[in-house]
């Protein structure tokens, strides 16, 4: 996988206006429909923010039954996105392994749906 180049700097108020969420996934399928393989995730931010739906490309490592449950980083601040016939409305979050395929960004304890990450 070819090195990103590292992106310009910016302030740290920049930084804030991009709300970072734990939420947890409630539920998976499979989304035929979408021109790279994916997901339709519906996930649980908690009473402040409630239930969001993604598109996520990461079906190399993930199964839809296995991910239900898994706590994920996801943007709640994008406008939401058309893909196919599904509105995205949040960025789930993932880092591309050696190969290029997504891992998803995930807390490593158990934390409350809704946390902003800082």
């Amino acid at each position: 996988m070819p090195t990103l180049a590292l992106s310009p700097q910016i302030a740290f108020d920049d930084f804030l206006k991009v709300d970072i969420r734990v939420g947890t996934i409630v539920a998976a399928e499979t989304f035929p429909q979408a021109r790279k393989p994916a997901y339709k995730l519906t996930i649980d931010f908690g009473p402040e923010i409630g239930t969001k739906r993604s598109s996520a490309q990461i079906t190399r490592y993930y199964q839809p039954d296995a991910l239900v449950g898994k706590q994920v980083m996801a943007v709640v601040n994008f406008p939401a996105r058309q893909i196919g016939p599904f509105m995205s409305e949040v960025l789930t979050l993932g880092a591309p392994d050696e190969s290029g395929e997504v891992v998803l960004l995930q807390p490593t304890h158990p934390v409350p749906n809704g946390g902003r990450m800082f």
